[in-house]
């Protein structure tokens, strides 16, 4: 089940959240809370079982052994408290390692060596990558001290099965929302904030990404020989708005989803395509992930404590772990060492003290981000290494004349498509939260803002709703993760 389908729209959310509103009505607050966890619980898991029936289980006894190893952790100490935390973090990376892994690594042993071992096909749990992640952090978190043990398997099941945030992130901590799970206040305020949001994220999805992404996807289906300059920068563009407006709008979702049940999460996106170098770009890009890979694995490595060669050498570890983490492919781990190697090239060059002008910063982050980005969506080295030499003029692509690129061009370019790119090309930037901003500046308008944001949150809840209802194309590129 996906948040712009027409389950959860119309059937799934408004159940939950009346019977949720009809609990909060219980008098006394722990039983109503107690309640309602549960409510949240039994719900979270319908959600999951929607689209991934048998994997429910695995979500199910993979928090169980976490809690289970938690507990013993965090009454042991010393050498047996390490080895703990060695088992629980193994058997964490095992069951992302089978699922997701296991026909890869395989792959590639029998490319490499010529063998002919028998290749598994395992299909992949949705959000299995998101919520293996969560539930390393509250365990690793639980050894530093930094959380305390959950003592109640409900809670813990919530916290990692919870549905806003399941199958798309953010990637969230134990620390960050035990005070919610333990104890919040339904807020009619904060519940309308919460949707308001949601939509926003909604029309994201269906509006901006879905029409970049159509455009994308008809780009990236020419053959090499088919693609020309054109095609290639249409469909590179194209494909950048797409996976920033269909994440960051998820996010935005999961964010209001949470409001809209007392939760409140961090921001996990904050306008990347406005950064001025590669640096600047994971600070805004997917921050839960960095914050995620920062903490558990680039500072264990040692950080930048130890040199510049230690140094650069955990930023590749971090960078190759991050592609890695996005799907079992070559080209999400190329992706991710490119994003290492300029972040490592801008720490040779010490980019942050050479005060280059933005423009020029700007220009090279996104030209990095786009190149980046064309690997990540193809679907081998091979199409990613053809679609980045159009774009950059090989093979006389500048000026190429291809009849199944300019009639792919032709269709999908329609006057709608046209108008979307655009506003995403604008929406890219933070041009609302600075027009919302200097409202809030004007007195004899600022109290008009909230208005307005909740009315054009109606107009275009209305507008999700015809999409939803009448739209062919509405993809969930979250299942390759």
């Amino acid at each position: 089940m996906v948040f712009s389908g027409v389950p959860f729209l119309f059937v799934f959310l408004p159940v939950t959240f009346l019977l949720y509103s009809l609990l909060s009505l219980v008098p006394v607050q722990a039983l109503r809370q107690r309640l309602q966890n549960g409510l949240l619980v039994v719900c979270s898991l319908l959600f999951y079982a929607y689209g991934e029936p048998v994997y429910v289980i695995l979500m199910v006894a993979s928090v169980f052994v976490n809690y289970l190893l938690t507990i013993w952790m965090d009454r042991s100490h010393g050498r047996q408290k390490k080895v703990l935390l060695a088992v629980d973090v193994i058997c964490n990376l095992l069951v992302i390692g089978i699922f997701k892994y296991a026909g890869f690594i395989m792959t590639q042993v029998n490319t490499i060596f010529h063998c002919k071992f028998i290749v598994p096909q395992i299909p992949l749990p949705i959000g299995i990558s998101f919520f293996t992640f969560q539930v390393m952090s509250y365990c690793i978190d639980v050894y530093r001290g930094d959380a305390k043990a959950a003592t109640n398997y409900g809670r813990l099941l919530l916290y990692v099965s919870f549905f806003p945030q399941l199958i798309a992130g953010p990637i969230v901590k134990y620390k960050d929302v035990e005070r919610f799970i333990s104890s919040r206040q339904q807020s009619w305020d904060e519940a309308a904030i919460g949707l308001r949001r949601f939509i926003f994220g909604l029309s994201k999805k269906l509006f901006l990404a879905n029409s970049c992404g159509s455009v994308a996807d008809a780009m990236f289906a020419l053959t090499a020989a088919e693609t020309t300059a054109a095609s290639a920068w249409l469909g590179g563009l194209c494909y950048l708005f797409q996976i920033y407006f269909d994440f960051s709008g998820y996010s935005d979702m999961a964010i209001g989803l949470g409001h809209m049940f007392g939760f409140t999460f961090l921001e996990n996106f904050d306008h990347p395509y406005c950064s001025c170098s590669i640096r600047e770009f994971w600070r805004r890009w997917h921050i839960s992930l960095s914050t995620w890979f920062k903490e558990y694995l680039y500072i264990p490595l040692g950080g930048n404590r130890n040199g510049k060669l230690r140094t650069m050498r955990n930023k590749w570890i971090v960078f190759f772990c991050t592609g890695l983490w996005h799907g079992a492919a070559w080209t999400f781990v190329l992706w991710g060492l490119l994003h290492g190697a300029a972040i490592v090239l801008e720490e040779l060059l010490d980019v942050p003290k050479r005060n280059i002008p933005k423009p020029i910063g700007w220009a090279y982050t996104t030209l990095v981000a786009l190149f980046a980005f064309v690997l990540f969506r193809a679907e081998s080295l091979g199409q990613g290494a053809d679609m980045m030499a159009a774009m950059l003029g090989f093979g006389g692509s500048f000026g190429k004349i291809s009849l199944a690129a300019s009639q792919a061009i032709s269709t999908a370019l329609t006057p709608y498509a046209i108008c979307m790119i655009t506003l995403a090309g604008l929406f890219a930037f933070p041009v609302l939260p600075k027009l919302t901003e200097r409202l809030k500046r004007q007195e004899k308008i600022a109290g008009a803002a909230a208005p307005l944001s909740y009315i054009a949150a109606l107009v275009l809840l209305a507008l999700c709703c015809m999409e939803v209802a009448s739209a062919t194309y509405n993809p969930f590129i979250y299942f390759r993760f």
